[in-house]
C-alpha cells in the first residue's frame, strides 16, 4: 500500500477490431435496417405536425343534480 497507487486505475487498452467482410446477408440486413429507419423517421414528421392525441387536457365532471 504505497502512496503512489492512489486514483482510479487505467482501464487496459482493447486491441483494435479487425473490419470483417460483410457478406451478403450482412448487407441485405444493413439495406433492410436503413429503410426501417426512415419509414420510421417520415412516420415521426407526419406525427409532429399534429398535435396531441387526447387533447381534451383535465377532465370535469358533469353538473352534480
Amino acid at each position: 500500500m504505497s502512496g503512489r497507487q492512489g486514483g482510479k486505475a487505467k482501464p487496459l487498452k482493447q486491441p483494435k477490431k479487425e473490419s470483417k467482410e460483410l457478406d451478403e446477408d450482412d448487407l441485405a440486413f444493413k439495406a433492410k435496417q436503413k429503410e426501417e429507419a426512415k419509414k420510421l423517421q417520415e412516420m415521426q414528421a407526419k406525427a409532429a405536425g399534429k398535435g396531441p392525441l387526447a387533447s381534451g387536457g383535465i377532465k370535469k365532471s358533469g353538473a352534480k343534480k
